[in-house]
């Protein structure tokens, strides 16, 4: 299982989000965006060499919920770079889009087929239950929401849903994944 280090990260995920967001065509404010961490989980790379992470920002701007799947590497590889951080224990440490990167896809994809666990976003070895996920046990991979809306609906087969903070500061929750 990943090791969540307690260390500095230079620039922090929400400053390298801040410029990267406002590219994308998805994003709906204009300007920089007010982001902040709202909820999210990780998953394990079974190569240990991937960090995974499934993160909600929510702008304080617009009150717009994204979900951003990231992955951090040692080294630079093919992918939608967010950009480049220093991180106290392990260097410099590239983080992607990890919509486009075929580690995340297939963690989640072994995600909604029952065969890993959603682990806490900022503890060690722990396992998330705030995570529901629909099994879909044929699953051959996930199309990944970016703005997200609210639903206490059950997720249905091949969903993911978590809660996050709003901006407003209630808790709500929703779908992060469809089957593809």
């Amino acid at each position: 299982m990943a090791t969540v280090h307690n260390t500095t990260l230079t620039p922090t995920k929400l400053e390298l989000l801040t410029v990267w967001l406002p590219r994308q065509p998805w994003y709906r404010g204009s300007g920089a965006p007010e982001l902040t961490k709202a909820g999210g989980f990780r998953l394990d790379d079974p190569a240990g060499e991937v960090g995974i992470e499934l993160m909600v920002v929510v702008d304080a701007g617009t009150s717009d919920a994204y979900f951003v799947p990231m992955t951090y590497r040692g080294a630079e590889t093919d992918g939608d770079l967010i950009g480049t951080m220093e991180h106290g224990v392990l260097g410099t440490r590239f983080a992607y889009d990890g919509a486009t990167d075929p580690v995340l896809r297939a963690a989640l994809t072994a995600l909604i087929r029952g065969e890993v666990r959603p682990q806490a976003q900022s503890t060690s070895n722990t396992e998330d239950p705030t995570v529901h996920v629909g099994l879909h046990l044929e699953a051959t991979g996930v199309d990944i929401l970016r703005l997200l809306t609210s639903s206490d609906a059950p997720p249905r087969p091949g969903e993911v849903s978590v809660p996050w903070r709003a901006a407003d500061g209630q808790t709500v929750r929703g779908v992060l994944t469809h089957p593809a």
